[in-house]
């Protein structure tokens, strides 16, 4: 029943990432907490959580700079990453769910729009460039969340370092 419940967290973590309404990395963790507390952490330790948790806080940070890094990659200005950064937290409010898609990509247009260089063909790309963040961004999230679920179950069976 635990190892049933921890892989139904797994699998809403994963589609978490790729459906940016769900935590992914933050219900992957969950779903390792709740089989080791159905489990009375028999097989998982604490150095074993420590170190997803510190997985799932560099997947938080590659979350927020992966937008600004491919904005910096396609020449954009600091207006466009402080736009993209706004235009993320704003469309989350304003568009729902596709505003984290689509809301640093406006947020990036408008603020290059407003800095010194004003031209939209800079500002375009600039917003092309969260959205490349963005991809890439996910797929390295994906990458280090399963990770995270093999280690998780080579720790299970006792063929994992921890």
């Amino acid at each position: 029943m635990a190892l049933g419940i921890a892989i139904m967290f797994f699998a809403a973590g994963l589609a978490g990432t790729l459906l940016p309404v769900l935590p992914g990395a933050v219900l992957i963790w969950a779903g390792m907490l709740i089989y080791g507390v159905l489990t009375d952490f028999e097989t998982l330790g604490a150095l074993f959580f420590i170190g997803q948790g510190l997985a799932v806080a560099l997947i938080q940070v590659l979350d927020y700079l992966a937008g600004v890094v491919g904005v910096k990659r396609y020449g954009g200005s600091r207006h466009a990453v402080y736009g993209s950064i706004i235009g993320a937290v704003a469309g989350i409010f304003v568009m729902g769910p596709a505003g984290i898609i689509f809301g640093p990509f406006i947020g990036a247009v408008i603020g290059e729009m407003l800095g010194p260089r004003r031209r939209l063909d800079v500002a375009v790309r600039s917003g092309v460039g969260t959205l490349v963040g963005l991809v890439g961004g996910t797929l390295l999230k994906l990458v280090i969340e399963i990770i995270m679920i093999i280690w998780f179950f080579l720790s299970i069976t006792g063929s994992g370092p921890v």
